[in-house]
């Protein structure tokens, strides 16, 4: 192809051509550029909507940046895109200028028409309907799909289910609608696998795993859920770790680290925690200073719980604190300050410490919140209270309120927080009670040799309708009895501090086994109660029953037929039959009186304190019968250690004639069991052995009774099973029956003698409710006292 050269006159053409155009392409640009510019920047003269069927022009025009008559520019536009984009509305939005009007086109997002969920079973439905966002009738979007997908995705990980997988399912319905559907795959729960420890020295990684709240998976795992693997949880774990350090002397004791890492296929976790212990630690000197002069520090070294020498306590000084507070305020400072300042000393390594008193700020109370309560009203908790909004603040009242609190049995945990209020003098209490189940149904059965299966139900409110009132109803029975009770508690009669309430009873008793006769008992109590101080209480009640012997056996003992009105049964009489009492029933009028300490660190699981209550009947006032009963317990609780736990009991009774009467058979006291277990009911104390008699339990005048027990968790089984074991002595004796032997003389066996056994028994709070299992075996006993080794109870709440 032949070339083609531009010679000299053809460049110089092309170059004046070039010339030429150039001016002609800077007037273009002069004037056609800037009338372009001024026809879209004029005023807007209409805007107009197009694409939306559901949503309104106006609401659309509404969250534009511009409006008629306003200048149209870039910026302008694009705010108004990211308004309309931000309402979620819309999945498309564009803005463009038409002449004079500016034209809105819109592609509005669906309407969820249904929400539902496949393949959940470990969690229900509703829990998930109330996790996500997007509901019937909510706009639909991608995002928002993303979003609830990681919201259940968190349900199942608050589970210990990392393996579920969420997968959205769109479908698409007319008029712009979906259906929304969740297809979960749950998986299984993922488990701690193991559990380690880096740096510890002093306590072995099995004493720290029982210290930890997570626990690795084992046999119990269908028993709790703390093997499951709970990332909020090593929080928790952390804080019980270093907590647990300081009471034990490492003081400078630090949790590094904690990190769980997942195995290979992923079915569970190993968690591995870093610690650093640092050096142990004694406390040195302990010292106690006063600014006040008035303080007695002498009387302030009992309350001293760390001890020159001792194990470095965190813990201890804490309490130490608190004690001496509560003591300095019962010498009359309200406003006393209590400050610890340690001193370290890393050559000993001991750590000194210095208890600093001195005048706080005068505080009062501004206001009293209460918080947790969803049952429970609020002026239950506020009545526990002997200060008021106004008061002066005093630590004292505040610990025994909070005590009160606990001591009602309505929560699970009572605090009381102390915060700033609306100035410098003033302080706001947050009462934050957790409410627990103060409904109890219970049951309880064993096992004799000789009345078989024997069991009780009761139903217990101790919360009746939010207003601390106590209700319970109680049938108990067996083949040998039947037992109902109504009782009825008001703990603030007229809004004052008395306690009122009325017992509906009755009682059928078959003895025809063991003493030759049936009994029946109706009758009721009314009953007033006032405290004395802090721990003591007096309650005063009188009682009118109706007692009843029937059916008493052709062989039975002649004190029986004597208590019936009879001292013979005319012969011949049928061997199992029986006959009619010629005075089978009587009344009694009583008033009783009972006089209770209680100074145990919890009113149902105790670990601390002591329980005294002494009662007394006075029976004569109207009715048949003269007599004067008097009954005494006592209770300590001393902790051995932190977990095991030493629980002394002591009972007595005695019950005597006045007015020249003797004792009724159906008055006396009948104990077995209940009592020293290894025995059966009314399986002690005074005894008919009249030779082809039937041996009847006659009862006696006076008894008496005293268990040691100690109480420990199991090794190896976990603390969180609530399972426990303990270890038990009882010893006691029934003797004494003056009406008895008058009739029998040598006949009646009546031995002061101690029965005695000694046992274990098997503890649990069971998911069902709490379970005991005694066994004992009796050591020392009469040859006509008869045994009950096994005994089973159970209870469950509500």
């Amino acid at each position: 192809m032949p070339k083609v050269r531009m010679n000299a006159v053809s460049r110089l053409s092309l170059l004046l051509w070039l010339m030429m155009l150039a001016p002609l392409a800077f007037y273009a640009q002069a004037v056609v550029a800037p009338a372009m510019a001024i026809a879209q920047a004029g005023p807007v003269r209409d805007i107009r909507v197009i694409g939306n069927r559901r949503v309104e022009p106006e609401t659309v025009r509404s969250y534009l940046q511009f409006s008629v008559g306003d200048s149209y520019d870039a910026d302008k536009v694009d705010r108004s895109l990211k308004a309309l984009f931000a309402t979620g509305l819309f999945s498309d939005v564009r803005i463009e200028r038409e002449g004079a009007a500016a034209v809105v086109t819109v592609v509005e997002n669906p309407v969820v028409n249904q929400v539902a969920f496949e393949g959940n079973s470990e969690v229900d439905t509703a829990t998930l309907q109330t996790e996500v966002q997007l509901k019937p009738r909510a706009v639909f979007t991608r995002s928002r799909v993303q979003a609830d997908v990681q919201r259940i995705l968190d349900v199942y990980r608050r589970q210990g289910r990392f393996a579920a997988t969420v997968e959205p399912k769109i479908i698409e319905l007319e008029q712009n609608r979906v259906n929304l559907v969740f297809e979960i795959a749950e998986g299984g729960a993922t488990k701690v696998k193991g559990i380690n420890f880096i740096g510890n020295r002093a306590f072995s990684d099995s004493q720290l795993r029982d210290i930890v709240s997570t626990t690795q998976t084992g046999w119990f795992d269908f028993l709790k859920g703390t093997s499951i693997y709970d990332p909020d949880r090593l929080g928790l774990d952390r804080e019980l770790l270093r907590q647990y350090y300081l009471k034990n002397g490492y003081a400078d004791a630090r949790v590094v680290a904690a990190g769980a890492e997942l195995d290979r296929d992923g079915s569970g976790f190993f968690i591995t925690f870093s610690i650093e212990e640092g050096e142990l630690y004694t406390f040195g000197d302990v010292r106690i200073e006063s600014a006040l002069p008035a303080v007695q520090t002498d009387r302030l070294g009992g309350d001293v719980l760390t001890k020159r020498g001792t194990v470095y306590n965190g813990s201890d000084i804490d309490k130490t604190v608190e004690k001496l507070t509560l003591n300095v305020a019962e010498q009359g400072f309200a406003f006393a300050r209590v400050r610890p300042r340690a001193t370290p000393d890393t050559a000993s390594r001991t750590i000194s410490l210095l208890y600093s008193i001195d005048e706080g700020p005068r505080i009062y109370i501004e206001r009293i919140n209460i918080i947790g309560n969803v049952r429970t009203k609020d002026h239950v908790i506020r009545r526990e209270f002997r200060l008021a909004e106004g008061d002066a603040y005093n630590p004292l009242l505040v610990d025994r309120a909070k005590k009160r609190l606990t001591a009602l049995g309505l929560f699970q945990s009572a605090e009381v927080k102390r915060r700033p209020g609306s100035s410098a003098d003033r302080v706001a209490l947050d009462v934050e009670v957790v409410e627990q189940s103060t409904g109890e149904l219970s049951f309880g059965a064993g096992f004799s040799t000789s009345e078989g299966v024997i069991g009780d139900v009761s139903i217990t409110e101790r919360n009746l309708l939010g207003n601390g009132q106590f209700l319970r109803l109680k049938l108990a029975g067996s083949v040998e009895r039947y037992q109902i009770d109504l009782s009825f508690t008001e703990p603030r009669f007229l809004d004052r501090n008395l306690s009122a309430g009325f017992d509906l009873f009755h009682k059928e008793t078959d003895q025809s086994r063991q003493s030759g006769f049936k009994s029946r008992k109706s009758g009721g109590s009314l009953r007033l109660g006032f405290p004395i101080s802090e721990n003591l209480w007096v309650q005063t009640s009188y009682t009118l029953a109706r007692d009843e012997i029937f059916d008493v056996e052709s062989g039975a003992s002649i004190a029986v037929r004597d208590a019936c009105g009879d001292r013979t049964i005319p012969a011949p009489v049928p061997a199992g039959t029986t006959a009619p009492c010629s005075d089978p029933s009587y009344w009694t009028s009583a008033l009783g009186t009972s006089l209770t300490y209680d100074a145990r660190n919890h009113p149902r699981n105790p670990t601390r304190g002591t329980y005294f209550q002494l009662a007394s009947d006075f029976a004569g006032l109207g009715g048949d019968v003269n007599y004067i009963r008097v009954q005494g317990e006592g209770r300590a609780y001393y902790p051995i250690t932190e977990k095991i736990t030493f629980v002394g009991r002591a009972v007595a009774g005695h019950i005597e004639g006045w007015g020249g009467e003797d004792v009724r058979l159906l008055d006396l006291f009948f104990k077995g069991g209940e009592t020293v277990r290894g025995f059966e009911r009314s399986g002690i104390g005074p005894r008919d052995i009249t030779v082809g008699g039937d041996r009847d339990s006659l009862g006696g005048q006076t008894f008496w009774a005293a268990t040691a027990e100690v109480r420990f968790p199991f090794p190896f089984i976990p603390d969180d099973l609530g399972m426990s074991g303990a270890l038990f002595a009882d010893a006691g004796s029934v003797f004494g029956n003056k009406r008895a032997q008058d009739l029998l003389g040598a006949n009646l066996a009546d031995d002061a003698s101690v029965r005695s056994a000694v046992g274990a028994s098997i503890l649990w709070n069971s998911p069902v409710g709490p379970l005991r299992v005694d066994y004992a075996i009796p050591l020392t006993k009469e040859a006509y006292d008869e045994e009950q080794r096994f005994r089973f109870g159970a209870s469950t709440k509500f």
